[in-house]
């Protein structure tokens, strides 16, 4: 009698811990489920314009909704220039932020410093959109775009007409939505460097500048590799900002200061507008690059963090 009841009190316990791996698991299984359903709900609404033009459709320039001509290359580079411009200025940025926050700035600043960088985390991406088109572009095209002009103009990325409006201007409203994802994640990493290592770096007389390059950043690139990737992401799928200020245009041109286009704004200006089965298919077809590209780049990121971690990066 006594063994049964200490069996029925053992399954007692173990039942909230069976319940606990039920909820996990399921929730578990639910992220690769829905990654699953979007990629064959973006496959089905594709499948006219794979049909039609298959592998072709990536390199595939025109894009002619009246004729139903399309192709994804201009979208495609407009999404990639953007993204990778963006994060080229953002990352000094952010770092820089970073590195203020945890090493140079004062007690009394750097907490409110630290809570206006999260605060432009929250900012709705509309609002960054609405500034780019109506403050930065102005600024651009009055005084940035000729003074870039004038020092830089025989390069053919400074060339055109300094409108305010092109991938430029989406560039730098990019960085700036950016900065603080990859500001705050480096400050988190940066707080947990052991003191003791940065103090016997001083103690062997490192600077303050040498203590960053030689401890903090070798010590946290992993996580920092992680961050950037996370605002790749980000700058990749951005719509409505870029949709403000990039001109939405599907020619290709090697300068900044022209009008551009990227995945995500053709899907915002077009979608509720394709009528035509070849339109809307082309349009999914787009979609389901853009969640194709991601999916790889992330996964690239990923790899790139495991190998980093292989070779003993720190934090």
């Amino acid at each position: 009698m006594a063994a049964r009841t200490g069996s029925r009190m053992m399954r007692r316990k173990q039942l909230p811990d069976q319940a606990f791996r039920l909820a996990t698991g399921f929730g578990a299984a639910t992220i690769p489920a829905v990654v699953a359903a979007v990629g064959a709900m973006l496959t089905a609404g594709a499948t006219t314009a794979l049909l039609r033009w298959g592998p072709t459709f990536l390199w595939r320039s025109q894009w002619d909704a009246v004729h139903g001509e399309f192709g994804a290359w201009s979208a495609l580079v407009g999404t990639l220039v953007s993204a990778f411009l963006a994060l080229a200025l953002a990352i000094p940025l952010a770092l820089g932020v970073a590195v203020f926050l945890t090493e140079l700035a004062p007690r009394w600043l750097a907490g409110p410093a630290s809570l206006a960088v999260e605060l432009m985390a929250a900012v709705p991406s509309i609002i960054y959109g609405m500034w780019g088109l109506f403050v930065l572009a102005p600024f651009l095209s009055e005084h940035a775009q000729p003074l870039l002009q004038r020092t830089l103009g025989w390069l053919p990325f400074f060339q055109g007409a300094p409108t305010g409006i092109g991938m430029f201007t989406a560039a730098l409203v990019l960085a700036l939505m950016v900065v603080p994802y990859i500001a705050a994640i480096a400050r988190d990493l940066f707080t947990m460097v052991p003191p003791q290592v940065k103090e016997a770096a001083m103690g062997l007389g490192a600077t303050r500048w040498e203590v960053v390059r030689a401890v903090v950043l070798p010590h946290t690139r992993i996580g920092l590799v992680g961050a950037v990737i996370l605002g790749l992401g980000r700058a990749l799928g951005e719509t409505m900002a870029v949709t403000f200020v990039i001109g939405n245009s599907h020619r290709l041109s090697p300068s900044l200061f022209a009008a551009s286009g990227t995945i995500a704004s053709t899907l915002a200006n077009e979608f509720t507008e394709a009528t035509d089965e070849l339109h809307l298919s082309a349009l999914m077809a787009l979609g389901l690059v853009l969640f194709a590209m991601t999916f790889a780049i992330l996964a690239l990121g990923r790899l790139l963090v495991g190998r980093t971690s292989a070779q003993g990066g720190g934090a």
